[in-house]
């Protein structure tokens, strides 16, 4: 997908609601993509440092972090759109982790999908 859209940020903000409507997914998110970013903090970390700890507790956060948005889009009613390939993968988790989900909280969109669980 991102390698037609010009805009990643963009595209994925205009349909980022649609796919974070359960409450669970909602909570998962809230704890997975800290997570994810403390793991790619780690990682990163560990690599300079050419510490082989932070490394390894790095990747376990970031494999963490992404098994349970996966378990919480499962709830979902509408999937996020299948990924293209490995390269369209890696974008938009990167871009959901670092710019939307952190956008969909800052917001307050988060906050309003998490209000709408009582009106269905």
């Amino acid at each position: 997908m991102s390698k037609r859209l010009p805009n990643l940020p963009a595209w994925q903000w205009r349909g980022y609601h649609h796919n974070h409507r359960n409450p669970t997914n909602l909570v998962l998110h809230l704890i997975a993509v800290p997570l994810f970013i403390l793991g790619v903090l780690l990682v990163l970390s560990g690599l300079f440092s050419l510490d082989l700890g932070q490394l390894a507790v790095g990747i376990i956060a970031l494999i963490a972090g992404l098994g349970l948005q996966r378990q919480g889009h499962r709830l979902e009613a509408e999937q996020p759109e299948p990924f293209a390939d490995r390269k369209d993968a890696i974008g938009r988790l990167l871009v959901e982790q670092f710019i939307t989900f952190p956008r969909f909280v800052l917001s307050g969109a988060w906050w309003r999908a998490w209000r709408q669980r009582h009106r269905r």
